[in-house]
């Protein structure tokens, strides 16, 4: 077995927040692959599909954001998952907008739902990074990753989550580096453009 779990916070003013982008693609993969019924479990809506021989847990936490460790934690002990068939996806400040790149272990880089999970699993997680951007000062991440995403920025953003849910069958054959490659050739990132203050976001 496999867990996808995707960040965010389950309130529904948070739904369509940059923070959010992991149940996004959750959601799509889930809508794209006929996945069983959400259900709750594991501190968590849930959900099951099967991608060739791989069974698939699809997890969305209902922990909030910063919180998300617990219910990977419950999930991955009950099913005695090792943290290298964990995949995490979330938003990444690091990343420009669009972007997508795999990544397995490292530290948090300040993303307290990855330092949540580490501190539950270890950090030797798949974590499958979509690139949001940085607001250009650290005093705007908090209001910049919990506010929505623009309008101009849907277009990247739905080719990107469609093309994650297209390559799906890399992802569960455990093919990550594929899987990476298929995704970026699937939905190349926009070029990026210079942004202006908080509110244009």
């Amino acid at each position: 077995m496999m867990i996808l779990a995707g960040l965010g916070n389950y309130e529904p003013k948070y739904l369509r927040n940059r923070h959010n982008v992991g149940f996004m693609a959750l959601d799509v993969i889930a809508n794209a692959w006929s996945a069983g019924p959400w259900r709750k479990r594991f501190q968590s809506q849930a959900c099951e599909l099967v991608v060739g021989s791989q069974k698939l847990l699809l997890l969305k936490p209902q922990t909030f954001y910063n919180n998300s460790g617990h219910a990977v934690g419950e999930a991955a002990n009950f099913y005695r998952v090792a943290p290298e068939n964990v995949v995490v996806f979330h938003d990444e400040l690091d990343l420009a907008p669009g972007k997508f790149r795999m990544k397995t272990g490292g530290g948090a880089a300040g993303n307290n739902g990855i330092k949540s999970i580490t501190a539950q699993i270890g950090p030797d997680f798949r974590r499958a990074r979509i690139g949001i951007g940085h607001p250009g000062d650290k005093g705007r991440v908090t209001g910049y990753v919990l506010s929505d995403f623009a309008k101009a920025e849907e277009d990247w953003l739905i080719d990107l989550l469609d093309a994650i849910a297209d390559s799906l069958d890399l992802l569960a054959k455990g093919e990550f580096d594929a899987f990476q490659t298929r995704v970026t050739h699937k939905a190349p990132a926009p070029e990026p453009v210079k942004r202006g203050r908080p509110d244009d976001a």
